[in-house]
């Protein structure tokens, strides 16, 4: 494939102990070893530098990247790895352009929903993924500002199907592009969720590893109409460690459970803030409720994200710190519980199919 780039083969010895560093690698992201899911499929000199392909079944860059410093740390061997993405679909549906449909939920209002959704489509677009969202909230959807989207036209070059609208390669709909906010608080729930499923089937959605689905909050008929409906993966529940919004959470994890959709893990937003000027932590709305939710229902916890002021104004400015400020310490986390939901969604699959992956390397001469 890249023969005309090739300066000189990589030697045996060099190539057999990255192999035998592969088979031996394990992490956060791979507990039981990343060749039990992972495979190389070529080792090859390309100018100075030794690049190892390896196919991935779920976006993880940053986890390729820790294995290619933990290589060079024990064996002194410096490499580039060439991520080859191939994402499965974990659920059949027969919505053309997508491959997994995620739900973002939570149990209640105010407990930065969409903003995680935002950043969360972004940190998996840096791990490697295409990703979509589609907006739900029907009578307050706020995508189109989060992502500086607002007041542009959608087009259908065809008359049958809406394409997406893009920013920094996130295809995004709503029904903010198409009606006014007002228009759409005033809709009883079956023209909610009429409008909903048509923006779904009618966007000519393109080869979509992940569409995250930012839902309405709360539990109510809407919610499990559309959990119902929707042939949705898995789901996410974002929560604060307020007691109150714990509570909710909870109805929300119920919910997914009526419709057999498997709840990922748990998200706990605002789990605490960090003063710019002495660097003291605080948890102003209570602590370890999202681990206490974890353990209650044995789901994992994804992350937990501080309440961090940068956050709300990038929101309200249609920015995200992924594309600010790609090597901060929020874009960092966002990228590490965006690398987790990916490998809990694999593990949907993998458990329907243990069968583990085969290792094959490639010499090119």
């Amino acid at each position: 494939m890249f023969s005309s780039l090739f300066g000189s083969s990589v030697p045996t010895e060099t190539r057999d102990k990255i192999t035998e560093f592969f088979h031996q690698y394990q992490e956060e992201l791979f507990p039981s070893g990343i060749a039990k899911c992972c495979k190389i499929t070529e080792i090859a000199k390309v100018k100075k530098d030794i690049v190892v392909s390896i196919e991935v079944p779920f976006a993880c860059d940053s986890a390729l990247d820790r294995f290619a410093s933990s290589l060079l740390t024990q064996t002194d061997i410096s490499i580039l790895v060439n991520s080859q993405l191939q994402v499965q679909k974990i659920k059949r549906h027969n919505i053309q352009g997508i491959k997994n449909i995620i739900a973002i939920a939570s149990g209640k209002g105010g407990v930065g929903k969409s903003t995680t959704t935002v950043n969360l489509a972004y940190a998996l677009a840096a791990e490697g993924a295409s990703v979509a969202i589609l907006d739900a909230d029907i009578y307050g959807p706020s995508i189109p500002k989060m992502l500086g989207l607002e007041g542009q036209p959608v087009t259908s070059p065809d008359g049958k199907k809406m394409l997406p609208l893009e920013k920094n390669e996130i295809a995004a709909m709503s029904i903010g592009f198409l009606v006014e906010e007002k228009d759409a608080t005033v809709w009883r729930g079956p023209m909610a969720s009429r409008a909903f499923n048509q923006l779904l089937n009618e966007t000519a959605w393109q080869e979509t590893d992940y569409l995250l689905i930012d839902m309405p909050p709360g539990t109510g008929d809407i919610q499990l109409t559309l959990a119902q409906q929707v042939p949705v993966a898995a789901s996410v529940i974002i929560t604060t460690p307020q007691d109150i919004a714990l509570a909710d959470a909870v109805k929300g994890i119920e919910m997914f459970k009526k419709v057999d959709v498997p709840v990922l893990g748990i998200i706990e937003n605002m789990s605490y803030h960090i003063c710019q000027h002495c660097g003291e932590k605080s948890q102003l709305f209570g602590h370890g409720g999202g681990t206490t939710l974890s353990d209650e229902f044995s789901t994992p916890l994804l992350g937990q994200l501080p309440l961090n002021i940068d956050i709300c104004q990038y929101a309200d400015n249609g920015k995200s710190p992924l594309i600010e400020n790609s090597t901060s310490d929020i874009a960092q986390q966002y990228r590490r519980i965006a690398g987790n939901i990916a490998a809990e969604l694999y593990k949907q699959k993998s458990e329907q199919s243990p069968d583990s992956a085969e290792l094959f390397v490639k010499q090119v001469e």
